[in-house]
């Protein structure tokens, strides 16, 4: 979330009136675009000015003709021609001008910005000194806090008299929480719009005008931070309910349930940047620190993150500072790309001591590391409130959620155009990514996404939109539950022809038979479902009547495996699987892929033989392997082995797979005919058979390790 919208939304939460003594943050953003901007002196501007050099200057000079010699201590020698001089004065011109625009504009801005300055710390001070009236009231014994701002943000801040002392008390910190939360906005909108400004001008002049800010009473306030600590002590006896029952921040601030989370405030300055501490503190107003960016109770939950360079030392720093502040550690998360990283971790603060953000700030420092901040303002797990945190910080903050796991591959490479078409659909679904790792090593070809998908969502819609996107960029997209099952598979089934094997054996047959054409045409009507597929095999085994059984030897010497075949299935047997190959081939060449391939179990039709066993009767014997057969196969040998059809993986390529794709927890179409990948759950058209380990959520590295072990 942009910080302008940030400020609107939050300062949207006050009263009324005070959200009419603000920094004008938008408004100065525009006036430095508009006036400031333009003149700025970045050395960016060298790229808009150039000279000539010396030698272009004497070849653009015609032989012999006479040239003016002009010293100029920039380049170190001469420099010849008057086009020189002339583009020396365009420059020279040029800074002028602009100087003069800034030397106009700038303080101009700074009119503006002291003016609504000095009214936010006129305002704060009366509110200040309300504050401590209504204080003095209840003291005296008038228990009604009519003057303290009140917790609806559309409403004017005279409010109802409480009717207990306790409640009484609990008004006036909420008061004083407000008002520290008017200040920290106000305060924050200065430091970020003088950044700004200096930034497009070009100057360096933030630092000595927040210095000037800082002198001011509503910066440091510590009238304010006294008066909440004696406070918190008047309330310790119910402090704690306070806090359970409902966050301080969220009444004082009138907060109304959100239907989705919006992004917290993340000021990402440099640990160097000077702003303010809230506490009572003495320090120069040059000096650097940190604050924490909202105001904090006891039992307050805050995510904060480091990012640089130094893994280690960014994670003992934090979680060193968690410890010396007796914060509970809630959760934490960390991230490297390269030599940067990124560690989060959520705590909870245990008492009023700030100075962690202090001691945090110091070691951002030291370490090169940026920090940022997030006051989470809900209850723990309770989504219908703005910066709600999950029970795992790698969770999207969406209530209603699905989990997902995408793995995206192409043996060619994902390409820049396959990603950004792929994330926009995610974004146009309202998807959210919650992971993303890279799977395989050398050229990005394979990696995995954690996904939260609405529950509202049309899934059967959106695999259609998955499916024409995977078309178009010729990169697999397979989709498949986040639950225990996906690592925790225990067998795979395999079809035989043009799966583990490349060839169609009931082809290659024919081709020794002399009737390949026939059963050629045949067979493709039935793999793409146009006939029934036991009357296919029916017609073609006639065929094959007369043919020598010595066929079969022939044509076993000459399968070809698919790429990874036998590296898959090593793997997997290493890691404990169970591997069957179910054919709507033949017995005696599925039995050889068996035993070559380390297979556990082999089904397949039988052809019968003539009574002397040398030529084939053009008939099967025994059921036929159908696709309804495959499918009762598959679940057959999963009671068997004892694990259920989620812990079941099919793989095939034919429309007599479907039922078996359908059967098993996952279902994968390998390089098949059209209608089954629009029908299978997944999809692999790679000429490696490793992919399939990559849908597991196997790395390279890992993988590695299983087939050489």
């Amino acid at each position: 979330m942009k910080y302008g919208n940030y400020l609107k939304e939050r300062k949207l939460q006050l009263p009324v009136e005070w959200q009419q003594v603000f920094i004008d943050y938008e408004g100065l953003k525009t006036f430095i675009k508009e006036n400031i901007a333009p003149a700025c002196l970045k050395p960016t501007l060298a790229d808009q000015q150039s000279w000539t050099t010396p030698g272009a200057a004497a070849a653009a000079s015609p032989l012999g003709a006479p040239t003016n010699s002009i010293n100029s201590p920039f380049l170190g020698n001469s420099i010849t021609s008057a086009a020189d001089q002339e583009d020396l004065n365009m420059f020279s011109a040029m800074i002028a001008s602009r100087l003069t625009t800034l030397q106009t504009k700038v303080p101009e801005f700074l009119a503006k910005l002291d003016q609504q300055v000095a009214d936010v710390s006129t305002f704060t001070t009366v509110q200040t000194r309300k504050i401590y009236e209504a204080y003095g009231a209840f003291q005296n014994g008038k228990i009604g806090l009519g003057v303290v701002a009140s917790n609806d943000a559309n409403k004017p801040s005279d409010s109802a008299p409480a009717s207990a002392p306790e409640s009484s008390l609990e008004t006036l910190l909420q008061s004083v929480i407000k008002l520290e939360k008017y200040i920290f906005l106000n305060y924050a909108g200065i430091v970020k719009i003088i950044k700004k400004m200096d930034r497009h001008a070009g100057l360096n002049i933030s630092e000595a005008y927040l210095g000037r800010v800082w002198k001011l009473p509503f910066a440091r306030a510590e009238q304010l931070s006294s008066l909440k600590k004696e406070l918190m002590e008047k309330l310790s006896g119910v402090l704690t309910k306070i806090n359970t029952n409902v966050s301080l921040q969220d009444s004082a601030i009138g907060r109304t349930p959100v239907e989705a989370p919006h992004s917290p405030l993340a000021l990402n300055f440099k640990a160097d940047s000077p702003v303010m501490m809230w506490r009572p503190t003495t320090l120069k107003p040059t000096e650097k620190t940190w604050f924490p960016p909202a105001p904090l109770l006891p039992h307050q939950r805050v995510l904060i993150s480091m990012s640089g360079p130094h893994g280690t030392d960014i994670i003992g720093t934090l979680l060193a500072c968690a410890a010396k502040y007796q914060c509970e550690v809630e959760d934490f998360s960390f991230a490297r790309l390269y030599h940067n990283v990124t560690f989060a971790i959520l705590i909870t603060i245990k008492n009023d001591d700030m100075d962690i953000f202090k001691d945090l700030a110091g070691a951002a420092k030291r370490w090169d590391a940026t920090l940022t901040f997030d006051i989470l303002d809900s209850l723990k797990k309770d989504p219908h409130f703005g910066n709600y945190v999950p029970g795992s910080l790698e969770d999207a903050p969406y209530e209603g959620r699905l989990k997902y796991t995408a793995t995206v591959l192409c043996q060619h490479g994902l390409t820049s155009a396959f990603l950004s078409d792929w994330t926009q659909l995610l974004l146009e679904n309202k998807i959210s990514v919650e992971k993303m790792v890279r799977l395989n090593e050398g050229q990005l070809s394979c990696a995995d996404y954690k996904l939260s998908i609405p529950t509202a969502l049309n899934m059967d819609k959106f695999r259609e939109t998955l499916f024409q996107l995977s078309a178009d960029h010729g990169t697999d997209v397979a989709l498949q539950p986040y639950d225990v099952f996906r690592k925790h598979k225990r067998l795979v089934v395999f079809d035989m022809d043009s799966t583990l094997i490349q060839q169609e054996v009931i082809d290659e047959i024919a081709r020794h038979a002399g009737v390949m054409d026939k059963v050629s045409e045949i067979t493709e009507a039935a793999m793409n479902g146009e006939i029934d597929f036991k009357e296919s095999l029916k017609r073609r085994v006639a065929l094959l009547k007369g043919t020598p059984v010595a066929v079969l030897d022939t044509v076993r010497e000459q399968l070809t495996f698919t790429e990874d075949a036998l590296y898959l299935c090593k793997a997997l047997k290493k890691i404990g699987f169970k591997l069957a190959v179910i054919s709507g081939g033949f017995m005696p060449l599925a039995l050889h892929v068996k035993n070559i391939l380390g297979l556990d179990y082999a089904f397949a039709n039988q052809l019968k033989v003539s009574p002397d066993g040398l030529y084939l009767t053009g008939e099967t014997v025994g059921p036929v392997v159908s696709g309804e057969r495959k499918a009762e196969l598959l679940e057959v040998i999963a009671q068997a082995e004892s694990v259920t059809l989620d812990q079941v993986i099919a793989v095939g390529d034919g429309a007599n797979d479907l039922w078996m794709l359908a059967k098993a927890g996952l279902g994968i179409a390998f390089n098949a005919k059209p209608r089954v990948q629009q029908e299978a759950r997944a999809r692999i058209n790679q000429k490696s058979l490793k992919y399939v380990l990559y849908l597991l959520g196997y790395e390279d590295a890992e993988i590695r390790q299983l087939a050489n072990s």
